[in-house]
């Protein structure tokens, strides 16, 4: 008999395992090391380590950049790191001191001492960096060291068109939102969210201003959004003002590290109590307000307030529209605030809601409302929506606008998005695309000339003439809305989508439902005839 040939199993091939980016294994990294630190105490330790190894490179770099020149006697002299908007860091603040004594018992009292000296030195970040909160937490000082070798690794400075760091900050920001659940969303909005807003407004040029700017996202995706379009970042002024004492400093970091200058107030405080922009007039609002924020107010405080421009006094048992008449306040006569609120925002009749709804209507303040899906935000489940109010709808030839005068857009986006794990959504870039493109159509006349920002050498797509598509988008008319009893909600306007003919005639359809019916039928009467015999056999006859 011949002998068999002998066969070898191969090996099954495994599937190629997707390359974790740079961001993701440092978090790996770092989250392993937090031991019994929460996330909310957590993101403030890494986060300032992060900032603290960045300032120290650019400080390093500056350093170097005078003794090569032969400038050695300048090395040490604060103006000559300011000139280049490079922060001045004493010896004992530097990152190369912390890394040097990160294996000593006393390390968290070290890098608190650095990062107040960083703040003594430069006037720009009072107020910025966490005060004694490493000697605070008592961290294991070996966890510690950890953290700092790791740290270590990120290059913070080796290519600026990367812009390394601000992407750690962005994914960091993110991670520890989503792994703090409804608290995370206090100082964090999703960046999809942000980047529809921006994209809507266009903010290339003037002031812009977040009433409640959490970690600064609306101002980095504002800045994004300059760049990516052919501006430049300094024809932009930057405004805020944020509550949450930790969250302020977050604020003023995730700016520092980008090289933004902004203007969050003094101290952290209550926007409603204690508006430290007073006389501010904004081209641009951006903001993501605390949905629903109860007692916001005593029953006998704000009553008069000048923020609410002869409207209703705003209930105290929601601060929506406290937020939406303080935003209107504070917009300039030309400029356009695009905010997130919670869907019941669109159509309450509560305590004066309505009628101030209403009253901002009839004044055709209202430019365009969005429903979003549920499921992007980490605080809530819920869906929410996207307001959109300008001051001047009329043509306006240097932005190139048409007349939309005594008419408001709605578009429903509550069937845009996808899952990025089992309870969050996100919008992604062709749905941010589509939404704004939408807006811009129904907005923007293609016919006019070249536009104050085109002249600029801002890039802004021109777009496809505007058309209503139902089940999607919508132009109506006040009268359209007053028929609605002023109710914003996209799904009462835009209509039903009409379905798409799949080409199988109806007398097809008809016998192929049929037959299927007819089986279901004959197989839920055999169903019925075994449980009737198993009951019999029970002793339960009829």
């Amino acid at each position: 008999m011949p002998a068999k040939k002998k066969t070898t199993r191969q090996p099954a091939k495994k599937a190629p395992q997707k390359q974790k980016s740079f961001e993701e294994t440092l978090w790996d990294t770092a989250n392993k090391l937090r031991g019994t630190v929460e996330s909310s105490e957590y993101k403030h330790v890494i986060l300032s380590l992060i900032f603290l190894k960045f300032v120290s490179d650019k400080f390093e770099a500056r350093r170097r950049e005078l003794i090569d020149e032969g400038k050695e006697a300048y090395a040490d002299m604060v103006e000559f790191y300011a000139m280049q908007n490079v922060f001045y860091l004493p010896e004992t603040a530097r990152w190369s001191f912390v890394q040097e004594h990160a294996k000593q018992g006393d390390i968290a009292l070290k890098i608190d001492s650095a990062l107040a000296l960083v703040e003594k030195n430069n006037p720009s970040l009072k107020g910025a960096l966490p005060d004694n909160y490493f000697s605070r937490l008592q961290l294991d000082s070996s966890k510690l060291a950890a953290l700092i070798d790791a740290i270590n690794n990120i290059e913070t400075i080796k290519d600026r068109e990367e812009d390394v760091v601000g992407r750690v900050y962005e994914y960091f920001l993110g991670k520890f939102a989503a792994s703090e659940g409804k608290l995370g969303g206090e100082f964090y909005t999703p960046k999809c969210v942000v980047n529809l807003i921006a994209e809507m407004i266009e903010p290339y040029k003037g002031k812009i201003y977040d009433p409640c700017c959490g970690s600064g996202g609306m101002f980095v995706q504002s800045v994004k959004f300059v760049e990516s379009h052919h501006g430049n970042k300094k024809d932009i002024s930057i405004y805020g003002q944020e509550q949450t004492a930790t969250t302020y400093k977050l604020a003023k970091m995730n700016l520092a590290v980008r090289g933004l200058s902004a203007n969050l107030g003094d101290v952290p405080a209550d926007t409603f109590f204690k508006d430290q922009h007073p006389d501010l007039k904004a081209d641009f609002i951006m903001a993501n307000p605390p949905f629903n924020l109860k007692d916001w107010r005593g029953p006998n405080e704000l009553t008069d307030d000048s923020r609410w421009g002869g409207y209703e006094t705003p209930p105290t048992g929601n601060a929506n529209y406290g937020w939406i008449l303080h935003m209107l306040a504070k917009l300039s006569e030309r400029g356009t605030a695009g905010f997130v609120l919670a869907n019941g925002s669109m159509s309450t009749n509560t305590s004066g809601e309505g009628q101030i709804r209403q009253k901002m209507i009839e004044n055709d303040l209202v430019d365009c409302m969005i429903a979003l899906p549920g499921q992007l935000f980490y605080t809530t489940q819920i869906p929410v929506c996207l307001w959109f109010l300008s001051k001047h709808k009329k043509a306006d030839p240097k932005r190139g606008f048409r007349d939309r005068s005594g008419e408001t857009l709605f578009i429903d986006a509550r069937k845009m998005g996808s899952m990025i794990d089992r309870v969050h959504k996100e919008l992604l870039p062709e749905d941010v695309a589509k939404i704004a493109a939408t807006y811009h159509a129904w907005r923007i006349d293609p016919e006019s000339g070249p536009t104050e920002a085109e002249q600029e050498g801002i890039v802004l797509d021109k777009p496809a003439p505007y058309e209503d598509v139902a089940g999607y988008c919508k132009s109506a008319k006040l009268a359209d809305i007053k028929k609605h009893d002023y109710v914003l909600t996209p799904g009462r306007y835009v209509g039903a989508a009409a379905l798409e003919d799949d080409g199988i005639p109806f007398e097809t359809k008809m016998k192929e439902l049929s037959t299927t019916l007819y089986a279901q039928m004959e197989e839920s009467e055999k169903l019925d005839a075994v449980i009737r015999e198993n009951l019999k056999g029970l002793g339960y006859e009829e």
